[in-house]
This record gives structure tokens, C-alpha cells and sequence, in this order.
């Protein structure tokens, strides 16, 4: 058969973190012979080129080829295309992971678009990945219609024959940004590009030991030599105007400016601050027109504006300043509503703790904000006036991320902004006020959330910043702790952490928060052979459950269907099975609950309350309480954990002593 993905993993000196990377390819959904792994040992010095030659004599799909150390990824990924018998070829790093169904999902979809580049959609555990881009699919994208240019890094899908018919290959040797010149002209060459963003693809992982190659300190001088090389594919394949300075504007925000700011300027030593600075305003100088800066948020167009004046002091000020700026995302309520979790939510900035304020009225006469500031007061007075004169485009996203692999969907909101009166004289806020809806259903980009816990955040555009935080901690007394939702199949408990007090869904994973365990006997009634339990949970409508008892006087449980329902009174919900009466032993059985039967995995939750049989009647009883332990018993305990703490003391004594 022929092979439709072959997957290129340049390898070097990965230890223990390739193993989730090997894992991840060996699961593929893909058939096994319909793709190849090729791992290019690029002159490893651990133990893996001995286990990956293991592992391709155990496994046909898996090729591995052995080459001297070349210094960077660029020579290993090129012998790896040339080893190639894809149509399409897939690269990923050896300290990264693929989703099960990545192969087959992004090859299908690139076939079904004519697709010469596929970007599937990045989850970052650790490190940041693109946010706009994966907003939606992108079917037939460009770097005219979509923010292709976001995605730089080489984990991409891309046909063979586009790479072999446009001699499209990595810059080689001990250098940086091979990834971005490739990838920048297979977009601007490609017949077309298709973003998948309604299933997480790729996983990119920061180690622990903090040595993934893009994290190493690095040469400025060396480093934007190579980014100039990526400009270069820019002037060669498009014509100046505004697209081109679209284009530029990526390279001069993400590798200048931000590094220009913030506490990730303020940590970098002064020399190395002054090197990187010398180098990144060279750039600016030599490579930007005024339409690059002119598109980008005002903080940014002026720290821009600092750096091509060589004015290092006031960029530092001004990064000062940034520093103490940071999101506020504050929960006012929290409800299930036809099975959709609505939330409510304010947002703002603050800065050192307080909420920011602005000046009551934009004051700004447009031109100015084209200049050079004075000062960094300037720079901070310019921003603020910015900021106001654009409070009507100021957004606020609703994010939910799960916490295992950190991939995040967008959830809708509905906005309003509002502006308020500050404590200070001309002052006021900037307040965003959301509710979001959550529809379990369909929140993980149009399909149903999977089992696991979720984090919520919130991402705020406002002014010259886009930066997200927790939502929490709750302020309100009571705080709003809605019931757990059973929905499309799913369970979803709506939680505040224990130590934040921030919003999180724990979706078919919450046992002790579901409830059970705190019903009363008067919540459970058995009316001949009928059983009805009230559930403190929101159920929008009809629903399948599983009733499960157990009793020592029987080997075998007995289980029986039920149907979930909303209460009729509108407040929790209900379930109600038919008891087989005939069939229990005499004696105490024990039900539990199962909410969604028809899931791979089911799970049953215990309930505070039994059932007693006797004769083919049921009643409802109350379990009793396993004995606690006596007085003395308890006195005896307490004694020896305080005997142990003296020896363990003693010891420690004795120890430091030798």
C-alpha cells in the first residue's frame, strides 16, 4: 500500500523525553502500513541511537538513519525528506507528541483541500503556541486571509512533491530560524495552505531540563543575521505594500519588541540587554518602513519607536512600567441553563495591584501618536490616551484548557464595556463586563469536552496589550456553587480550586462533588416496586442512567436501567428505576449511580443512603457509620505519634552529630 505520511523526527540526545514522542507515533490512528517514522540521529551521544535501532528492528514502520552531529535540525530534516516515501511528509520534534488521530485528520483534510501545507492545531504544555490562528478551521488559507504567519515552527504537514517541485529544503548548520525561512516560503509558494483547528494536532513540550534547542541563550549578532534570511523570502516572493508589512510586522513584534519589553527585557543581564538591543535596532532601522509599526498595538509601535531612536534608557523605563500591569478576570456568577453553563465575568487591567485608570476623555489629536515620545512618561501618558480612544475594540475571550494537555478552546461570550469613575480626579476604568456559555456538547471546538479537568481563563485585548489570566478568585458571598451537569452525555461539575478559588469544569472525572454522598434518607422513597432518588444535579432533559446494587448476602450485584431526569418542581433532578423486589436477598443493599451508561468507561457513584429487602419488600434505610475508634484507642495513638516524633528528633540529632 502506498505510504501517505512519512513522519521525519530529528533526534539528538533526547533521554527520556523522546519516549512520549515514540508512543504518540506507534498510536496513530493511521493504518500502520500507511505511514513510515523516520528518525534522524543527528550523532546522539546518550543511549538512544542503541534504542531506536531497537525499536525499527521491532517495528517495520520505523526507519532510523545515523549521521554525524551537524550542529541544528535543518541537515536532519532534509535527509530525512530525501529518505521519504510519503505523499506527505510530517516533522516533529523528539520532545514532542502528536494527538492519536493527527496523521489521519491532517492528511485527509489537506487531500480533501488540495493542500500543499497543513498546519494542524498546537496545544503548548509549557511554551506558547499560536492562540487567533486556530480559532476555526482555515480550509483554503493564505497569508492574506488568514494570520498564517503566526505559525512559524516546522511542525507541519507538507506534500512531496511541492517540496521537490519548488527545491524546497532547510537551511543547514549551526544556526537559528532555519524553521522560519522554510516554512515562511512554503507559504508564500504553496497553491494552498489549510489550517485544521477543530482537533489538537500537535503537542509542544517545554522539558523540564529547559534544553529544547529554542530556549538556549543565543548570539544576537548571529541570530538576527538569520533572521534577516527570513526577511529575504519576504522581498522575494511578495511586491511592497501592505501585505509584505503585514509579513514584516510578525518578525519585528515577536523577535524585537518583545524582547524590548516587560520583565522579559528587565531579566536579561545589562550587557547581554545592550548587545541584543544594538542588534534588534540595526534590523529596525536597516529592514522596517513605517507601515510595519503602524499596524501593531500602540504599547508596541512604541517601544518600536524607542528602539529605532536608540533610545535604550526609556525602553527600560517604559518595561519597568509594563511590569506592573497585569489582567484581572473576576467571576459574579456561575448557572447551568438548558444545559449550557452560563458565566458571568468582569475584566479589567490593573496596575500594582490597583485597577488601572485613563484619562476621563481621549485627549489625543491623532498626530502625535506618530512620534517619537519625549520620555518613557510620554511613552506611558501616549498609551493611555491610545487606550481610550480604542475602548470600543477592546475584547475579552473566554478560554477553557485542559489541564493534562493544555489544549484550549474559545467559548462564545457576549461583551459590554463600561467605563467607571476612578478614585482620582479626570480618571476612570476600563471594565469588560461577559457571559459566557459553555455548552458541554460542543465546547472542545464543535465536539464534547472529554474526560478530564479544565482550567478557565480569561485572554483581554485592551489598549497595546492581549494577556490572560485565571478567572478568580471569586469575591462573591455566598460564592455561586452550581450544581454538577449531567449533558450530552457527559458530567460536568463546575468547581473553585481549593487554593485560588479560580473556575474549573471537571468533566466524568468529580465523585465527592457530585452529591451523593450527602443524600438524606427523605431524598429517596420506594413506592411498591418503584425507586425515586432526588439528585442535586442539572439535567436539561430525559436521560438514560444505570442503577447498581450490592449487598453482602448476594456474590453478584444486581443492576437495573433508570431514566435521569429534571425535577419537576425545576429545582435538581431526579432518576427512577424499577426494583427487582423479587430477586434481592433479605437484607441492606447499597445502590450507586451510573449518569451516562452508554459511555466507553462507565463509573458508578456511591450514594449516602441503602436499601433494605426482606420478603420481596424494599424500604429505604441509612447505612450506619463504620465504628470510630474508643477513647483509649485514641489516647494510644496520639502517645505514639508523639514517641515517634521524639525518636525521629533524636535521630536527626545523632546524624548531624557524626
Amino acid at each position: 500500500m502506498p505510504v501517505k505520511v512519512s513522519v521525519i523526527v530529528p533526534v539528538y540526545n533526547p533521554g527520556p523525553y523522546i519516549e512520549d514522542c515514540v508512543a504518540s507515533l506507534l498510536r496513530q490512528s493511521l493504518s500502520a502500513d500507511e505511514y513510515e517514522v523516520i528518525f534522524v540521529d543527528d550523532g546522539s551521544t546518550d543511549e538512544t541511537p542503541a534504542l531506536l535501532d531497537k525499536l525499527a528492528a521491532e517495528e517495520p514502520r520505523v526507519q532510523v538513519i545515523h549521521q554525524e552531529n551537524s550542529g541544528w535540525s535543518g541537515k536532519p530534516r532534509n535527509v530525512g525528506i530525501e529518505a521519504s516515501q510519503g505523499e506527505f511528509v510530517m516533522f516533529v520534534d523528539n520532545d514532542d507528541y502528536l494527538g492519536d488521530e493527527a496523521l489521519e485528520r491532517m492528511y485527509e483534510y489537506g487531500v480533501a483541500n488540495g493542500a500543499d501545507v497543513i498546519v494542524g492545531k498546537m496545544a503548548g504544555k509549557g511554551r506558547p503556541v499560536p492562540v487567533e490562528l486556530f480559532r476555526h478551521n482555515h480550509p483554503k488559507a493564505s497569508v492574506e486571509n488568514a494570520p498564517l504567519i503566526d505559525s512559524l515552527t516546522p511542525h507541519k504537514m507538507l506534500r512531496r512533491a511541492f517540496l521537490d517541485r519548488i527545491g524546497l529544503r532547510f537551511p543547514e548548520g549551526r544556526r537559528r530560524l532555519e524553521d522560519h525561512v522554510f516554512v515562511t516560503e512554503a507559504y508564500l509558494r504553496a497553491d494552498n495552505v489549510s489550517v485544521l483547528s477543530d482537533y489538537v494536532c500537535y503537542y509542544h513540550v517545554k522539558r523540564d531540563d529547559a534544553s529544547n534547542a529554542g530556549f538556549q541563550r543565543f548570539d544576537p549578532v548571529g541570530y538576527f543575521r538569520n533572521l534577516r534570511e527570513a526577511l529575504d523570502v519576504v522581498e522575494r516572493y511578495t511586491e511592497p505594500g501592505a501585505v509584505r508589512d503585514r509579513l514584516f510586522r510578525r518578525w519585528l513584534r515577536n523577535e524585537m519588541v518583545e524582547r524590548m519589553r516587560g520583565n522579559r527585557l528587565l531579566k536579561l543581564p545589562e550587557d547581554y540587554r545592550k548587545e541584543m538591543f544594538d542588534e534588534i535596532r540595526g534590523v529596525v532601522v536597516e529592514r522596517f518602513g513605517p507601515g510595519v509599526a503602524n499596524g501593531m498595538q500602540e504599547a508596541q509601535r512604541i517601544v518600536a519607536a524607542l528602539i529605532a531612536a536608540d533610545r535604550l534608557d526609556d525602553v527600560v523605563a517604559f518595561a519597568e512600567w509594563e511590569a506592573s500591569l497585569a489582567p484581572t478576570a473576576t467571576p459574579r456568577s456561575v448557572e447551568w441553563r438548558d444545559g449550557v453553563l452560563h458565566v458571568g465575568f468582569t475584566a479589567e487591567f490593573t496596575s500594582r495591584g490597583t485597577p488601572m485608570t485613563f484619562p476621563a476623555e481621549d485627549d489625543s489629536d491623532g498626530a502625535d501618536l506618530d512620534g517619537t515620545p519625549t520620555d518613557a512618561d510620554d511613552a506611558i501618558a501616549r498609551v493611555g490616551a491610545s487606550t481610550v480612544a480604542r475602548f470600543g475594540s477592546a475584547t475579552a475571550d473566554f478560554l477553557v484548557r485542559e489541564r493534562a494537555t493544555a489544549a484550549q478552546f474559545f467559548q462564545p461570550v457576549e461583551l459590554t464595556r463600561e467605563t467607571l469613575p476612578a478614585d482620582e480626579d479626570g480618571q476612570v476604568r476600563l471594565v469588560l463586563r461577559g457571559t459566557a456559555t459553555v455548552a458541554p456538547g460542543t465546547a472542545a471546538g464543535g465536539v464534547a469536552l472529554g474526560g478530564g479537568l479544565f482550567d478557565v481563563f480569561v485572554r483581554i485585548k485592551l489598549g497595546g496589550w492581549t494577556r490572560e489570566c485565571r478567572l478568580g478568585p471569586v469575591k462573591l458571598d455566598p460564592r455561586p456553587v452550581p450544581p454538577a451537569g449531567v449533558v450530552a452525555g457527559r458530567v460536568v461539575l463546575p468547581y473553585w480550586t481549593a487554593k485560588q478559588a479560580t473556575l474549573s469544569l471537571d468533566v466524568d472525572r468529580a465523585v465527592k462533588g457530585v452529591g451523593f454522598a450527602r443524600l438524606k434518607p427523605d431524598d429517596v422513597t420506594v413506592t411498591g416496586d418503584r425507586l425515586r432518588v432526588a439528585l442535586p444535579l442539572h439535567v436539561p432533559g430525559d436521560a438514560k442512567a444505570a442503577l447498581r446494587l450490592v449487598s453482602p448476602a448476594s456474590a453478584e450485584p444486581v443492576e437495573v436501567s433508570g431514566t435521569l431526569s429534571g425535577a419537576p418542581e425545576g429545582s435538581g433532578a431526579v432518576v427512577e428505576a424499577t426494583l427487582p423486589g423479587g430477586e434481592l436477598a433479605d437484607g441492606t443493599w447499597k445502590p450507586s449511580l451510573c449518569l451516562a451508561p452508554e459511555a466507553g468507561e462507565r463509573r458508578f457513584l456511591a450514594m449516602s443512603v441503602g436499601l433494605s429487602a426482606k420478603a420481596g419488600r424494599v424500604q429505604v434505610v441509612r447505612p450506619a457509620k463504620p465504628a470510630g475508634p474508643s477513647t483509649g484507642q485514641r489516647v494510644v495513638r496520639k502517645v505514639r505519634r508523639t514517641l515517634g516524633k521524639i525518636a525521629r528528633k533524636a535521630g536527626l540529632r545523632r546524624g548531624n552529630g557524626a
